[in-house]
């Protein structure tokens, strides 16, 4: 079968190609026009048909043969699996489903904010990892995961960090969690007493003063200018706060880093106010000028300062997997935190990412997605320049996976984030990110997904039709 069976046309605007890819198999398969035994198209022979990259189209079949559609045979191509009638009659139910069926929580949106390319993730890579680790018969006798982390995984953590962020621990000190909410709830739950007053970012991340407010701290807004988090305001409206949460690398949303001074300042702050700082390092992977900054808990000598990583912005949101570091002498109060409180992150999902580390995989795939988001980065700054030219100013900083944007002589920018959003794209308003000090309008774009620069350019077209400029 050729590829030009599938009659395949591709939304440049749409959802990333390989999920197009993958619907429309599926669909072909549901609707009956591709029967078990039919062969599809080989990856190479796809991807050459329809002008993508081999990754992408890998990345489509993954899926399909995950989810039982395909079937891989070797030198004999990869054919419809045989699934049965009742999987054809779901399939056909859910190809034929109404409009106002519920939305898929995995679908992604043109500039969404906080994904990875999820196009270039090693999919094949990623299955053969697995498949060993499936393969073992030892792990038939596995009981519940540890709840602080899988030794592996641990260990794999605390030499990336090394080598990757400054920051020198033991294993034993790193804490494998769910995701960084979960690592804010650990800290939460071992540090926090109501009433706690705790530093927070303005603007920041949304999330942070829920989830200190659930546990019955006070969350305290603190400005954020050029240098990052001001302390100085922070010691005049809280001086006795006993949590700050900080983004140093690259502030969320504003992309400043924040520094050295600062840092210095507040791990003073810290060890004379017997308070403890939460440096949450979601993207410090990705800075596009010079070498990534150094960890602000590689600064800390003091035992103030917890680092908070994730998985989400370099592999997958999917795996739910995320990680804090806390100084030696809090060790034992966290452990005895998890114990209480956490009953382990998937075990098979560790060993995968264990292995992905250890052997190299990791540092190969962050080093290549930090070439990947550049070239991206820049696509999208030429799109948007090129279509709204001297309206639009790009404030580019130094690293991160979205951009922020501010439109001249619009000053509603929460009512231009629901334009573009009712034209299908995900983009947000700053002003949802500021708790109590008013900032300038603004618009953060995420531009990881977006593939090339004729992508980049049909979405600034969407963005323009959208705002009916």
């Amino acid at each position: 079968m050729s590829a030009s069976r599938f009659s395949l046309t591709l939304d440049l605007a749409g959802a990333p190609y390989y999920r197009q890819i993958y619907a429309h198999v599926r669909d072909a398969i549901a609707g009956g026009r591709l029967r078990p035994g039919d062969r599809v198209p080989s990856i190479r022979g796809l991807a050459s048909a329809l002008g993508l990259a081999r990754g992408t189209v890998e990345a489509a079949y993954d899926l399909l043969v995950g989810e039982g559609y395909l079937l891989p045979q070797g030198q004999a191509g990869t054919r419809v699996a045989e699934i049965g009638p009742h999987a054809v009659r779901l399939g056909r139910a859910r190809a034929a489903a109404p409009a106002v069926a519920l939305p898929d929580p995995r679908a992604v949106r043109p500039f969404q904010l906080g994904l990875p390319a999820l196009d270039a993730f090693p999919h094949a890579l990623w299955s053969r990892l697995t498949a060993r680790r499936l393969r073992d018969a030892t792990r038939l006798h596995d009981g519940y995961p540890a709840p602080a982390g899988d030794p592996r995984l641990r260990e794999a953590i605390a030499a990336h960090l090394a080598l990757s962020r400054g920051l020198h621990c033991a294993p034993a000190q790193v804490f494998v969690t769910a995701g960084y909410r979960h690592s804010l709830d650990l800290l939460a739950r071992t540090l926090l007493r109501p009433g706690d007053p705790v530093w927070i970012e303005d603007p920041g991340y949304p999330p942070t003063r829920l989830l200190v407010e659930t546990h019955g701290a006070q969350a305290v807004p603190v400005a954020v200018d050029d240098d990052g988090l001001r302390i100085a305001e922070g010691r005049r409206c809280a001086a006795r706060a006993r949590l700050a949460v900080v983004t140093p690398s690259h502030q969320s949303p504003l992309g400043v880093a924040l520094a050295l001074p600062r840092r210095l300042e507040l791990i003073a702050w810290a060890a004379a106010s017997k308070a403890r700082v939460l440096e949450d390092d979601y993207d410090g992977e990705y800075r596009y000028q010079g070498r990534p900054l150094p960890a602000l808990a590689s600064l800390d000598r003091e035992g103030v300062v917890y680092h908070a990583g994730t998985f989400s912005k370099v592999l997958l949101p999917s795996l739910r997997l995320a990680y804090v570091v806390v100084p030696q002498p809090d060790v034992a109060r966290f452990e005895a935190t998890c114990a209480a409180f956490h009953g382990g992150c998937p075990q098979l999902v560790q060993e995968v990412v264990a292995d992905f580390m250890l052997e190299g995989h990791f540092a190969r795939h962050v080093k290549k997605m930090r070439g990947l988001y550049a070239r991206r980065r820049a696509a999208v700054v030429e799109g948007l320049q090129a279509v709204f030219g001297a309206r639009l100013r790009v404030e580019l900083q130094a690293g991160g996976m979205h951009l922020l944007v501010r439109l001249q002589g619009r000053t509603d920018d929460r009512a231009l984030a629901r334009a573009a959003q009712r034209a299908g794209m995900g983009l947000q308003a700053l002003s949802d990110w500021q708790h109590h000090h008013a900032v300038e309008p603004g618009l953060l774009l995420g531009f990881t997904n977006v593939a090339d620069s004729a992508a980049a350019r049909s979405l600034a077209e969407r963005l323009r039709a959208a705002w009916r400029l």
